[in-house]
């Protein structure tokens, strides 16, 4: 019962971090997991979990790095197979030394096998962490390539470094003869498992398909039984690197993407829902679990009065410059010896590859494999007597695991500005989002929402015609500020129409004064509610007016109600009807529209904006404004008018959705879903207008 208390605490505990993330999007997902962790130890309801490193390695390791090695991009790989095999292999083993010499010269009570131990826990990198901060920073196609890459290769040398010298500790001896053959031995090994198990998979797969055998159930529960299974036989059976060989065959898998025919395309695309939910469960479960192991493996030396804790931050301080500063070394060494692909030729050390170099180290992140490896030192020695600095030598890795994630997180950003991508990917990007609402919506089409959803799809269509005449357009940002500029000149418009008719009573175009208010306080609380999510583009706008405007939406809302009550307490029908209320809006719409394309035409002649994003938003304006008066009898069709708004904010939802679960996936970074999302807003002001 505990068990499974501690599974659903866990799974629990991913979703809210999911949660927390969108509120708190300068800290990384993994943190906040971590961060969640930590403090779930302190309730009493969640169980304590004993982290068994053999179970944890073939329960999330496995599965995640075989799943890492299936999608990576197969061709950036091979491109950096040379600079990842070095990080992986060289580095790893010369991490091990410098921290096992440094740490042992500094701090002598700490013996050497030990501290050998220490540095090879520390070699390997974190696949899981890597790519989850891989999303929050713009790193280029051959640094995610070389860090992907680093991160499925060096678990095998960190595991088998540490392993050799927690022998040299327990038994006093070490045959780096043996030693070097062993290491030769597991990673070869384990290599040609991997792949003979992935050769043998795709031909058992392909097989079954062509016969028509193959079903959505027998696939996924193959494949998802597939990289526990090559574990075991490595591992178990073969006693060579499990881990090589769940990389191996995750690389040599291909059977996703043969066959054709709508039961395959079926089967695959239900295939990748189900890796997609376990890999984002899996990863926050890792987290999730390092937080929860990191306060008592840092207690028992903490609150041991034997142990200076001044020397042990010291050592954790120690240890990180030695592990920051030997990746910078070994990767700033390695870029001036690659050679260019094209003059074969060395290529100096201009700023911008130190920069680059500086990415490399900071994207290096440890993680859980590090602190389960340090789990595995055993108590006592072959004498009987305790192992040790044990409980320090955990410390200490703890240490150095939070110290390289909080620099990943706050460093990686500055080094490589996950800005707004350029103009022409980014636009691609929203055409992908824009097709999908589009398939999504197609699917919800019945006869008596069909005219609606077919003119919202047809609205789409228009938008994804207008981003591909785009393509290539520049200063994309600029755009986004004259369209918000654009909403505020709205906004100005209708409020002071609003408090004019406020102070005189008097309307425009034969509408009454009551009936011009309230179509002039729905308007604005559309619009202030867009400007809200979308704040953040305009620094002009700060938290004291946002926090103004939230309670002037709120007060306009309750006197909107309160006017509403008393019509229908005091008349039994309502004030006014929605008819009317619709058909006014349209009207200050028009006219609001109007007035800003007014406006754009007098910037036009300015230096504040690009004349060709004024004319670009002027064409917009005048599509929306020519739907408006296109749409016949609006004040006889309420009904559909709601019908379509609907529609409108169903395709909204639809569209944010698609956002997340792209971010998720990896196809977007942070910064992009943003921008995305923010689009998402705007479109929300009017549900005519396509700004």
């Amino acid at each position: 019962m505990n068990v499974l208390t501690l599974i659903l605490c866990i799974v629990g505990s991913v979703v809210l971090s999911s949660f927390i993330s969108r509120f708190i999007p300068r800290v990384s997902t993994p943190l906040v997991q971590i961060g969640i962790g930590a403090l779930a130890t302190l309730l009493p309801v969640f169980p304590q979990a004993d982290l068994e490193p053999e179970l944890f390695m073939l329960l999330f390791i496995a599965p995640l790095l075989y799943l890492e090695a299936h999608r990576i991009d197969k061709t950036a790989l091979l491109n950096t197979l040379g600079p990842s095999l070095s990080l992986a292999v060289g580095l790893a083993l010369a991490t091990m030394v410098a921290v096992g010499l440094s740490v042992n010269a500094v701090w002598s009570a700490v013996p050497m096998a030990g501290a050998f131990a220490l540095g090879a826990a520390l070699g390997p990198t974190d696949a899981v962490a890597v790519s989850s901060l891989g999303h929050e920073a713009s790193l280029s196609s051959r640094q995610r390539g070389t860090l992907e890459g680093e991160s499925l290769f060096n678990d095998a040398s960190g595991i088998i470094g540490f392993q050799f010298s927690i022998l040299a500790a327990v038994t006093g001896t070490l045959s780096v003869h043996h030693a070097a053959e062993q290491f030769l031995t597991s990673f070869v090994g384990g290599t040609l498992i991997g792949i003979a198990v992935g050769l043998a998979a795709n031909w058992i797969f392909e097989t079954s398909r062509s016969l028509g055998w193959e079903t959505t159930t027998t696939r996924i529960l193959m494949e998802l039984f597939l990289p526990f299974l090559v574990y075991l036989g490595a591992q178990d059976l073969a006693h060579v690197s499990g881990v090589l060989a769940v990389v191996a065959a995750g690389l040599t898998v291909r059977f996703d993407r043969t066959g054709i025919g709508p039961n395959v395309s079926r089967t695959n695309i239900v295939a990748d829902s189900v890796w997609s939910v376990l890999s984002f469960s899996l990863n926050g479960a890792v987290f999730i679990l390092l937080g929860m192991q990191l306060p008592d493996a840092m207690s028992a030396s903490w609150d041991n009065p034997g142990v200076s804790n001044a020397l042990l931050l010291g050592i954790i301080a120690l240890t990180s410059v030695v592990v920051i500063g030997m990746r910078f070394l070994w990767v700033a060494g390695m870029l001036r010896m690659t050679k260019d692909a094209k003059t074969r030729r060395r290529r100096r050390m201009t700023p911008s590859r130190w920069r680059s170099a500086m990415v490399m180290t900071v994207g290096g992140a440890k993680g859980t494999i590090t602190l389960s490896l340090m789990f595995t030192i055993p108590y006592t020695v072959s004498t009987g007597d305790a192992f040790p600095m044990r409980d320090e030598l955990i410390f200490i890795a703890s240490g150095v695991i939070i110290v390289t994630l909080v620099l990943a997180n706050f460093l990686l950003p500055l080094l490589a500005p996950n800005r707004a991508v350029a103009s022409t990917e980014m636009t691609r990007i929203t055409i992908d989002v824009l097709r999908r609402t589009v398939e999504e919506l197609t699917g919800r089409v019945s006869p008596e929402n069909r005219r609606s959803v077919l003119h919202v799809i047809d609205s789409y269509t228009k938008r994804i015609t207008r981003l591909k005449q785009r393509l290539g357009a520049s200063d994309p940002q600029d755009l986004e500020l004259l369209q918000i500029e654009a909403l505020h000149w709205e906004k100005d418009y209708v409020k002071q129409r609003l408090e004019r008719t406020k102070a005189f009573g008097i309307a425009d175009d034969s509408i009454s004064p009551d009936l011009q208010v309230e179509a002039c306080e729905r308007i604005l609380d559309l619009l202030m509610n867009t400007l809200r999510h979308t704040s953040s583009a305009v620094p002009t706008r700060g938290t004291v007016s946002q926090i103004r405007g939230r309670f002037r939406a709120l007060q306009r809302r309750l006197t909107i109600l309160a006017r509403r009550g008393g019509g229908i307490i005091l008349r039994t029908t309502p004030l006014m009807s929605e008819n009317r209320v619709y058909a006014a809006m349209r009207s200050i719409q028009i006219d609001a529209m109007e007035y800003v394309i007014d406006r754009l035409y007098e910037e036009m002649g300015r230096n504040t904006y690009r004349t060709e994003h004024c004319s670009t938003l002027i064409l917009d304006y005048r599509r929306a404004e020519a739907s408006l008066r296109n749409r016949p009898n609006v004040s006889d069709s309420a009904d559909a008018i709601m019908q379509t708004e609907e529609a409108k904010r169903d395709s909204y939802a639809i569209e944010l959705g698609i956002i997340q679960d792209m971010y998720e996936s990896g196809r977007i970074n942070r910064t992009q879903m943003r921008q995305l999302r923010r689009n998402v807003y705007v479109m929300q002001v009017d549900a005519e207008s396509e700004l």
